[in-house]
């Protein structure tokens, strides 16, 4: 499998979380995020495969597919071992509920493009800029340091014991966040469980690319 990637995208970060967790091989093809040159995200070579121009891809032989979550699911089934979703139905809902939160709540307000379009279109300036990344952060966050801590799960995940979706999605945020230098003090479960996270070696090496 290739995985069509950069350091720059959290939701490439989330797909190489979840191939490192499932064991799976794989080889980094690195895109050069908001170009429009050789091996640029914006380039035609790229834009053949991927029509958005987004990242990640992943290409498994002779089938292509974008956008993270999906390509999570699909390693999900492909190596069912260990599971990102539990096999229990609330609990499968609720590793959903999470990453999706992050996923198509917060990260796409933050993603290179719509930033790219409020300075250069909009005129937005940094200080402006800023404030729209912290605001979006919060809010997500805020959210869901009150669902984990309503959820009453004793664990060191997500989901108390069991690592997720959920987990995959919440740290490249999280560390995404701390990297803007948002303060994080209000958001002690969320830092809990990155932390234990952190310890894991799948986490560790899909910090790079």
């Amino acid at each position: 499998m290739d995985l069509y990637t950069s350091a720059h995208s959290i939701a490439s970060h989330r797909v190489r979380i979840a191939l490192l967790l499932k064991g799976l091989t794989y080889h980094s093809i690195v895109i050069v995020p908001e170009s429009d040159g050789d091996g640029g995200q914006d380039g035609p070579e790229y834009r053949m495969l991927n029509p958005q121009g987004l990242l990640p891809t992943l290409t498994d032989r002779e089938f292509s597919l974008s956008q993270s979550l999906a390509i999570i699911d699909y390693l999900d089934e492909l190596q069912p071992e260990p599971p990102l979703l539990p096999r229990d139905r609330r609990r499968r809902a609720r590793a959903r509920q999470y990453a999706q939160i992050l996923g198509c709540d917060v990260q796409p307000l933050l993603a290179p493009r719509v930033l790219r379009y409020l300075r250069t279109v909009l005129a937005v300036d940094a200080p402006a800029l800023a404030a729209w990344q912290q605001h979006w952060l919060v809010e997500g966050f805020d959210a869901l340091e009150l669902w984990l801590t309503a959820d009453l799960a004793v664990g060191p995940y997500c989901l108390g014991d069991e690592l997720s979706l959920a987990d995959v999605c919440l740290v490249p945020q999280f560390l995404a966040a701390r990297r803007l230098g948002l303060p994080l003090d209000d958001f002690p479960t969320l830092a809990e469980v990155v932390e234990n996270c952190e310890r894991l070696p799948a986490f560790q090496r899909a910090a790079v690319t």
